[in-house]
């Protein structure tokens, strides 16, 4: 693996979400002297937050897999997970709701999911089952230390027993038909393979790979935090505070000052200058080839993922519906058409509708419910005539209206639309194309395919982030964060990247 050269003592971490958060920590637990510069008032990036009228909203991320990663990230810098943050189970980790009124829990627990599964579909889907969960295992067993959580340098290296045993997984499938190789009932296919969206990619496209993210949810368990996805990075960043880190909030950073081909120090707006052996940048990647001052030189254009419209919205408490609520339109492969093919808008829409005050109702004011609606979105590049500044609230009024129809009675009548973030807000955040789902992970945006995190042009810079390796998500970021790390110090094991006293011996 290629790690940057020279001294890395002194290192500066543009960023503060969580791709930057992880990178911070896991050099700190190394021994390095860390500064952390960040344009907001807080710690977050992409898990973003804002307060309304006593309602603790989250502007990001609502979907919390692998603690195990968050644990590993906290135990860079001898901090156990449960000292930082207390997570809670969701169960059922979803419920999903079809257009002919069916309705299916959806549990990470074998057993239980056996048993929704006969009662939705029949005792022959179990089977199928079965074998889809030991597949999806095995899958990530053999996916995730040598794709995921390594860094790649180039596509030869790739060549091992490990690809050839993920050929014969069927990882190179189209993942709709690795699925339905496992299930013949077409709704239940649905829930196992919807997460490619997340990836950016219909499930008649995607490879069979990507269900992986299928696996984080339902088979990893899915989590949320008490006090909502951010006391995830106020956690993180909580900790690196307490290994020694130092942090720059309102701080945009401005240049990069050099000396030939090495970055020397970060300015920034307030015209502040930090030195620098090293430089993460964890910013959008926009951002990053900005500050770098060049341009990725690629084949091919990039692709960005679809967007999203997300709605809050108070409602009335008691409200008997799951936590993680998955709303399927009578369409399917005809809304993955319209949203990454044709540009527009679901004409059969299938949402996320998210309640967190079922875990934790103190995310509201009493007497109160929490909602958070989520519709997949054509990305700017796509949805070119979708004028957001000026239909934002027409179609929020149309999202209400769906909910009302297939979950929530009374939801337009007795809800208080409180926030929505459409692809415009996004884009004045400097999200590529107004997605908050960064680039596509098609086939050519992928491990080595993906923009790489150690750029052209600068010896001692590194990336973390979505737009980087390994991708999209709350896992993945951190996973980006500490591959970052890698990249400055070269790799550790377990054992030593979680001491508690971090000593000079263990710098270059």
């Amino acid at each position: 693996m290629r790690t940057i050269s020279g001294r890395t003592d002194e290192v500066v971490v543009v960023g503060a979400g969580l791709a930057g958060l992880a990178a911070a920590l896991h050099l700190a637990g190394r021994g390095r002297t860390v500064t952390v510069v960040e344009r907001d008032s807080v710690a977050g990036g992409r898990a973003g937050r804002r307060d309304v009228d006593g309602f603790l909203l989250d502007t990001g991320p609502s979907v919390l897999t692998m603690p195990d990663i968050v644990a590993d990230t906290l135990a860079a810098v001898g901090e156990s997970l449960e000292s930082r943050l207390d997570l809670l189970p969701v169960v059922p980790a979803y419920r999903a709701h079809f257009a002919d009124g069916s309705g299916l829990d959806v549990h990470t627990d074998a057993m239980a999911m056996e048993e929704s599964v006969s009662a939705f579909a029949g005792p022959k889907e179990v089977e199928g089952y079965r074998r889809l969960r030991a597949w999806l295992s095995e899958l990530y067993r053999v996916e995730f230390d040598r794709f995921i959580a390594a860094n790649v340098d180039s596509p030869f290296s790739l060549l091992t027993p490990a690809l050839a045993r993920l050929i014969a997984l069927g990882g190179f499938r189209r993942l709709d038909r690795a699925v339905a190789s496992f299930l013949n009932d077409e709704r239940l296919r649905r829930v196992f393979t919807f997460q490619s969206l997340y990836a950016g990619v219909s499930p008649q496209r995607a490879l069979a790979l990507y269900a992986v993210i299928s696996y984080m949810d339902t088979v990893g368990g899915v989590y949320f935090p008490r006090g909502g996805m951010r006391a995830l990075p106020d956690a993180l960043a909580a900790a690196a505070v307490d290994a020694g880190v130092k942090f720059c909030y309102g701080e945009t950073a401005q240049d990069l000052e050099r000396n030939g081909s090495r970055i020397t120090a970060v300015r920034t707006e307030h015209r502040r200058r930090i030195p620098c052996d090293a430089v993460v940048l964890a910013t959008e990647l926009p951002t990053a080839y900005e500050l770098l001052d060049r341009c990725p030189r690629r084949p091919i254009s990039r692709r960005p993922a679809p967007s999203a419209v997300v709605m809050h919205v108070g409602f009335p408490a008691a409200v008997p519906t799951a936590h993680h609520n998955l709303v399927f339109g009578g369409a399917w492969k005809q809304t993955f058409d319209e949203l990454i093919g044709s540009g527009q808008l679901m004409t059969d829409p299938s949402l996320l509708v998210t309640r967190p005050t079922a875990t934790d109702p103190a995310l509201a004011p009493h007497g109160r419910d929490l909602f958070t609606v989520l519709a997949p979105v054509p990305n700017l590049y796509r949805g070119k005539d979708l004028d957001w500044d000026r239909r934002a609230t027409a179609y929020s009024e149309e999202l209400a209206a769906i909910v009302e129809d297939r979950l929530v009675p009374g939801f337009i009548k007795d809800s208080t639309i409180m926030h929505v973030d459409t692809p415009a807000d996004w884009a004045r955040q400097g999200m590529l194309a107004g997605t908050p789902f960064s680039l596509a992970h098609t086939f050519a945006q992928t491990g080595p395919f993906r923009p790489a995190n150690l750029p052209r042009g600068a010896t001692n810079a590194v990336l973390a982030g979505c737009g980087t390796v390994p991708g999209v998500g709350v896992p993945t970021a951190l996973l980006s964060g500490r591959l970052a790390a890698d990249r400055v110090t070269g790799t550790v094991s377990k054992s030593r990247s979680s001491t508690s006293t971090p000593t000079r011996s263990n710098r270059r």
